[in-house]
């Protein structure tokens, strides 16, 4: 987590702001008592922080503030819900030891906060309202996380439903990615956001397009935490095995 010791200079919360400063604030202000000297080196002044250091923890702690209210929604926190939260870490993420601590620390803190769903997808909005890609990551985020015990609740997917009008998605592009977690071929073509009626053309600007969009290159300096760049990187994967798919199915050149 490179980030973390930039993080920690200041005051968290403050340097954030909003409900996901104060998740933050709460869940990391432990390490306020780290080693003053390197955070005077790395962020001389309370509350400073650089935009895409902001971003980075922006991301992180809207992806497990968002994903314990989803735990949560159903009234109860199932084993099964806190199983699929580690997989989701060790498995699509990758975590290290320290980044999995924080992120568990960030879950658990939201799970009990007053703070609410729409107030953290309305911040995460605000940061990343000119980045629709990783809006559509972070719907991605949720989808698999809720279908990870094979079904997704409807209270689940109510909650989705309300980040999807919070980020302004057409409800076309939502239906498209959550038919991404079924398995046959229509799956392909919801990975590329087309339709198996669709021209060759269609599918061809489409499939670059995406290919701008989430290129290991280009989706390093979107704000992501290096942490999910991980799991953009498999996003893009998809997106190749996916036209891949469809061009072996019609033959395209």
């Amino acid at each position: 987590m490179s980030w973390l010791g930039k993080m920690v200079g200041g005051t968290i919360g403050f340097a954030l702001g909003g409900p996901l400063g104060a998740i933050a604030g709460a869940a990391l202000g432990h390490l306020m008592d780290a080693d003053k000297g390197e955070q005077q080196r790395v962020l001389p002044g309370a509350g400073q922080m650089a935009e895409q250091d902001k971003a980075q923890l922006t991301f992180f702690v809207a992806a497990f503030s968002m994903l314990a209210k989803l735990a949560r929604v159903d009234g109860q926190v199932t084993d099964e819900e806190i199983g699929s939260i580690r997989r989701f870490m060790n498995e699509d993420l990758r975590l290290n030891a320290e980044s999995r601590q924080m992120g568990e620390k960030i879950f658990n803190t939201a799970l009990k906060a007053p703070q609410t769903f729409e107030e953290f997808a309305s911040q995460f909005y605000q940061q990343f309202h000119n980045r629709p890609e990783l809006l559509e990551l972070m719907i991605d985020i949720l989808l698999r996380v809720s279908v990870a015990d094979g079904r997704m609740d409807k209270s689940e997917e109510a909650l989705i439903e309300s980040a999807v009008r919070t980020f302004g998605l057409p409800d076309a592009d939502y239906q498209s990615m959550k038919s991404r977690y079924v398995s046959n071929t229509e799956k392909y073509y919801a990975v590329l956001g087309c339709s198996p009626s669709d021209d060759n053309a269609t599918i061809k600007k489409r499939y670059r397009k995406l290919v701008r969009d989430y290129h290991p290159d280009t989706i390093a300096s979107k704000g992501l935490p290096e942490e999910f760049v991980n799991f953009a990187n498999d996003k893009f994967r998809e997106i190749q095995e996916a036209y891949e798919a469809i061009q072996k199915e019609r033959g395209m050149t």
